[in-house]
C-alpha cells in the first residue's frame, strides 16, 4: 500500500484524526511519508506500541547522529541532545541524577504547596469576576509557578520564558528562524542562570544540576543546560496545556461532570482517564530506529528504518480498552502510555498528577455552576495541544 502523508491534518478540538482509527483498525503498522525527511513507519496499535516503546531494539540515539539524516515530521532545526533522545546507559546516568526529586515522597511533599498556588490563583479569578480566561489565571501559572520554585527560576524571568518556550516548541506556528530564535533564548537564560547558581547555590533541582557537573563529574556542561532547557519546558508547557484540556473535556460533557461533582473521591481516576483519552501531542514525537529486524502486526520493521508511535492513539485500542472513545471514571485498569513507556517514561509522571488532580478538584469545588462562557480555539502548529483561551463563567 502506498506511503500516507503525515502528520495528518489537525482538527480544531481535541477529537483524534479519524484516520489514526481506520490505521488502527486496518493496517496497525502503516507507511508514513513525511513532510520534511523520508518514509517512516507509524503503529497505532496498543501491543505494537509497547514493544517499539520498551524494546531496546528501537533507539532513539541514531536520530542524533551528524551523519544521520533523520526522518522529520518538523522543519530542520539545530539537533541538541537531551535526555529524549538517548538511550541507556547515558539516559540511565542522566535520569538518576533527578529521580529523587520526582519521587512519590518528594511529590507529596509538594501537593501542599500546589494547593497554595491554586487557592490563590483562584482566589484572584473570584475577585476579577467572570467572565476568566482559565489559561491565564490558572492552568499555566500554577504549572510555570510550581517548575519554577523546584528549578530555581526567579519570579520576574518567567513571563520571559513562557513566551520563549511557546515559539520553541512550535512546528508551524512560528517561523524556523522564530523557533531557533526562542530555543537559543531559553538556552541562553539556563546559562546565566547556571552561573547564578554556581555563584549562590539553593535547595533548588537546577543546583542539583550544577553539583552534579561541578563536583561529581556526572554531567557535561551542555547536558547541563538541555536538561534545565527541558525541565523548564517540560514541566509547564504539558501539564498547563492538560489543565485546559480536562476542564474543556469535563464543561463539553456535562454528564461525567455531575458524576464528578458528586463523588469527589473520583478525582485521582478521573485524572487518569482524562490522561488516556485526551491527545495532548500535536506532534508524532520522536522516532525510534529499529537497530535489528522487528515484526510487528505481521510487518517487518527492517534495521535502520523509523518508527513512530501515537501511543495516545492506542490508549483508545478496543482490544485493550472497554469502550475506547467514552470517559469511565471507573475504569478497572488503566495502562494508559499518556507518560510514555519503557525507559523513557515520564520522570515527572508524579508531579504532574498531582497537579493535575489539586487543580481539577479544587477549580470543582470553588465554583460548584462553573460552564464555558464562550466557543474555546485550541492551539495548532504546536508539539502540545491545549486551549489558546478558555472563558469560564459561574
Amino acid at each position: 500500500m502506498a506511503a500516507r502523508s503525515y502528520p495528518f491534518p489537525e482538527p480544531d478540538d481535541l477529537v483524534v484524526n479519524e484516520t489514526y482509527l481506520e490505521l488502527q483498525r486496518d493496517e496497525p503498522v502503516a507507511r508514513v511519508r513525511l513532510p520534511y525527511g523520508r518514509e517512516a513507519w507509524l503503529v497505532t496499535r496498543y501491543a505494537d506500541a509497547k514493544v517499539v516503546l520498551a524494546d531496546p531494539r528501537f533507539s532513539r540515539a541514531p536520530v542524533m547522529d551528524a551523519d544521520y539524516d533523520p526522518p522529520r515530521t518538523m522543519p530542520a532545526v539545530p539537533n541538541i541532545t537531551t535526555i529524549l533522545s538517548m538511550d541507556p546507559p547515558e539516559h540511565t546516568r542522566l535520569r538518576r541524577i533527578l529521580a529523587k526529586a520526582f519521587t512519590a515522597r518528594r511529590t507529596g511533599q509538594l501537593r501542599e504547596r500546589a494547593q497554595q498556588i491554586v487557592d490563590g490563583l483562584l482566589d484572584d479569578v473570584e475577585a476579577q469576576g467572570p467572565p476568566a480566561d482559565l489559561v491565564d489565571t490558572l492552568a499555566m501559572p500554577v504549572a510555570i509557578t510550581l517548575i519554577s520554585e523546584m528549578l530555581g527560576v526567579p519570579m520576574p524571568d518567567r513571563a520571559k520564558f513562557r513566551e520563549w518556550s511557546d515559539a520553541a516548541v512550535a512546528i508551524t506556528a512560528f517561523t524556523v528562524p522564530e523557533i531557533e530564535a526562542g530555543a537559543a533564548s531559553l538556552r541562553a537564560y539556563i546559562r546565566e542562570l547556571v552561573e547564578d547558581k554556581r555563584e549562590n547555590p539553593a535547595d533548588d533541582m537546577l543546583t542539583v544540576l550544577v553539583h552534579a557537573h561541578d563536583n561529581d563529574d556526572r554531567l557535561t556542561e551542555e547536558e547541563l543546560v538541555s536538561f534545565g532547557v527541558t525541565l523548564l519546558i517540560a514541566g509547564h508547557e504539558t501539564t498547563g496545556s492538560e489543565i485546559g484540556n480536562f476542564v474543556y473535556q469535563l464543561l463539553t460533557q456535562p454528564d461525567r461532570l455531575a458524576e464528578l461533582r458528586a463523588d469527589p473521591s473520583l478525582v485521582p481516576a478521573a485524572v487518569e482517564e482524562l490522561l488516556r483519552i485526551t491527545k495532548l501531542s500535536g506532534s508524532p514525537g520522536f522516532p525510534r530506529i529499529a537497530t535489528a529486524d522487528v515484526e510487528l502486526s505481521g510487518v517487518t520493521i527492517r534495521a535502520g528504518e523509523a518508527v513512530f508511535v501515537d501511543g495516545l492513539v492506542a490508549n483508545r485500542d478496543p482490544a485493550v480498552f472497554a469502550n475506547p472513545h467514552e470517559l469511565d471514571f471507573h475504569r478497572e485498569h488503566n495502562p494508559h502510555f499518556a507518560f510514555g513507556h519503557g525507559v523513557h517514561h515520564c520522570i515527572g509522571a508524579p508531579l504532574a498528577r498531582m497537579e493535575l488532580q489539586v487543580s481539577i478538584s479544587t477549580l470543582l469545588n470553588r465554583f460548584p455552576h462553573l460552564e464555558l462562557a464562550d466557543d474555546v480555539v485550541f492551539k495548532k502548529g504546536r508539539l502540545v495541544r491545549g486551549p489558546e483561551r478558555l472563558l469560564v463563567r459561574w
